[in-house]
């Protein structure tokens, strides 16, 4: 059964999330959070911040802590985590943590084949060519560059249509063209898209508005830009930009 989205909803309503791994560790303190349709947004934060636990909140990954998460008007939860799983596409950091197939083509097709979606061909088409990536489909993934498999993870996540792109460092170990070429692709995608960086200038180069996350709560939300020139912010936070880059 496909579960109708709310018009009137944000893309994606957090309220008062809190979170604790089962070593008594408290990564999440009280996160609140809304995004609206087509933004995309920057989780901003050191290592150790909270940032990935609250991203892998989103699709349902992790749960059992407190608050909510809603995603066009439907909260994760046990009951919804089919829909929401297809709603919300998470591309892990690791490509090999996504991609296990003999070809990029069934990479590709697992989840609108297990989504029980129509016209999976189709699908797989137009993911792959929305990442460039349509004259690899026969190859295997273990045979492409670290850049080629990170677009093909994230096609494997369009071939879903999902409301919600939701990246964890998506230029991480990335070589200076690929990276280049994924700030190039992730724009145009029109999707909604949050972007789990502590890559400060990607996400200046992808992201308008910066969320700032560090010791499980949000210290800092506003335009990217502002968030950046704010040296005294970054230096609080663990944060700096690269040896020479300007804000201008």
């Amino acid at each position: 059964m496909v579960i109708p989205e709310t018009p009137a909803a944000p893309a994606l309503e957090v309220s008062k999330l809190a979170f604790a791994y089962p070593d008594g560790h408290q990564a999440l303190f009280g996160v609140d959070l809304r995004v609206s349709r087509g933004e995309r947004v920057a989780v901003l934060g050191p290592n150790g911040a909270g940032k990935t636990t609250f991203a892998l909140h989103l699709n349902g990954v992790l749960s059992g802590g407190s608050g909510t998460v809603s995603v066009a008007g439907l909260e994760v939860s046990k009951r919804n985590l089919r829909e929401i799983r297809r709603r919300v596409g998470l591309v892990f950091q690791d490509p090999d943590d996504q991609l296990f197939c003999p070809t990029v083509r069934e990479d590709v097709a697992f989840g609108p084949q297990n989504f029980g979606m129509s016209d999976v061909d189709g699908r797989v088409l137009r993911a792959l060519s929305a990442v460039g990536m349509e004259s690899v489909a026969d190859r295997s993934p273990l045979h492409l560059s670290g850049g080629q498999r990170r677009r093909v993870a994230l096609a494997s996540v369009l071939a879903c249509d999902p409301e919600i792109l939701v990246l964890d460092e998506p230029s991480a170990n990335l070589e200076p063209v690929a990276r280049r070429e994924l700030a190039e692709l992730l724009p145009g995608l029109g999707r909604t898209m949050l972007m789990v960086t502590h890559d400060l200038p990607f996400a200046l180069q992808i992201c308008p508005r910066s969320v700032l996350i560090d010791d499980g709560v949000v210290v800092a939300d506003g335009p990217t830009r502002e968030i950046l020139a704010d040296a005294d912010l970054l230096a609080r936070h663990r944060l700096e930009l690269p040896y020479g880059f300007r804000l201008d």
